[in-house]
């Protein structure tokens, strides 16, 4: 298991790709389009979501609303899967497409459980967190006719990562887990719950702090509707 690629971006307009295939909406600007780097690059835990972007340094984040702090200071995809969906798309995927910042070989992303840890070189140890979950501004960058739900029904979003030692990292650093929770909550089953399969939040639970705690809060909240719902005298 390695790092084929590691990748950052600058903030970017459509006038940066003006014509091509998947260029931003007038107006729209993201740092999603990630490109790979040379060298190596230093990673630490960016702060709290909201005012701080990017776990990895030179990589812009700019909606801090939505992205980044902590909880997602690194984006992991697997380039076995950027590979099948340049099968299924008919089109190349360079590695950073997906707005990716570390793209793996070998590495079960999807099948990750939350909690889990990786050290990526000698340094860096990166935590599991939470899935990605699909916005519009991905579905503008792939410009791909009804990507939100495409990529929502393959259910391998690919996982955000914590900080939780700093390091330098750079392609072809290998990847191990070292650290593997008991439970069985993954990468993929946590999507899954927050994009459509609702009934699964209460089961997320189980990977305890490690949940990212947006993630948290919304299992606590169905199951406090359900226990609810279920203690609600029925109607004649």
């Amino acid at each position: 298991m390695h790092l084929i690629s590691v990748n950052v971006g600058l903030p970017r307009t459509a006038d940066d790709r003006p014509g091509l295939p998947g260029a931003f909406a007038e107006g729209l600007e993201s740092g999603i389009d990630k490109r790979p780097v040379e060298g190596p690059v230093a990673v630490a835990a960016p702060g709290p979501k909201g005012t701080a972007g990017s776990g990895l340094a030179g990589d812009a984040v700019v909606s801090l609303r939505h992205h980044g702090g902590d909880d997602q200071a690194v984006y992991a995809f697997a380039r076995e899967d950027l590979d099948g969906w340049e099968r299924k798309l008919g089109r190349r995927l360079p590695d950073g497409a997906f707005g990716e910042n570390l793209t793996t070989s070998g590495v079960d992303v999807n099948g990750a459980r939350i909690g889990e840890r990786w050290r990526i070189g000698t340094d860096l140890v990166l935590e599991v967190s939470a899935p990605r979950i699909p916005c519009r501004t991905f579905a503008t960058w792939l410009g791909e006719t009804g990507w939100m739900r495409r990529f929502t029904q393959e259910a391998a979003p690919g996982a955000y990562l914590r900080v939780i030692e700093p390091g330098r990292i750079r392609a072809g650093d290998a990847v191990a887990v070292v650290h593997r929770p008991a439970h069985d909550v993954s990468v993929s089953y946590v999507f899954r719950a927050l994009t459509g399969e609702r009934a699964l939040l209460p089961g997320v639970l189980a990977a305890g702090d490690a949940l990212h705690p947006e993630t948290r809060a919304k299992a606590l909240a169905y199951r406090e509707r359900q226990e609810e719902s279920a203690g609600r005298p029925q109607g004649r």
